[in-house]
């Protein structure tokens, strides 16, 4: 390497800002930061979860999963009930307010994607999260869920 600027992780740094800094300013509105917005996102796809199950579908350790939890909870977006059958174990479910963010955000969402993915070919755009996806050891079959709507 001649350069900092041929150093993989400096150009991941970089790139990360960039995006992150996008999907502040996008989510900042409607008080969500991009961690808090995934997270919103998988309870959409059906709450009900443990914050476990939560933190391992988004790779978060249990501290920061906690620290989340707290943050929307206090915002009036979701809530923890305990299970059922063991106690020890709370289920997260969304409020109301938590469900009508979903429209919103997703669209502000889609639209930060879809501007990033106009930089590239469809062909590349698929490829850089596939490459992205390999470097982070998220799941592919997520990654191509994605792609397929």
């Amino acid at each position: 390497m001649e350069r900092i600027e041929e150093c993989i992780s400096f150009l991941l740094g970089k790139a990360y800002q960039q995006v992150q800094q996008q999907a502040k300013a996008r989510l900042a509105p409607y008080g969500v930061t991009p961690v808090q917005y995934a997270l919103l996102w998988v309870l959409w796809e059906g709450d009900g979860r443990s914050g476990a199950e939560l933190g391992e579908r988004l790779q978060l350790d249990g501290a920061t999963i906690v620290g989340i939890l707290d943050r929307l909870e206090a915002a009036g977006l979701l809530e923890r009930r305990p299970d059922a059958h063991d106690r020890r174990v709370n289920r997260i479910f969304l409020r109301p307010a938590g469900r009508e963010l979903q429209g919103l955000l997703e669209r502000e969402m889609d639209e930060l994607n879809r501007e990033l993915d106009a930089r590239f070919s469809r062909q590349d755009a698929a490829k850089l999260r596939e490459l992205l996806a390999e470097i982070g050891q998220v799941p592919i079959e997520r990654v191509k869920e994605r792609e397929s709507r």
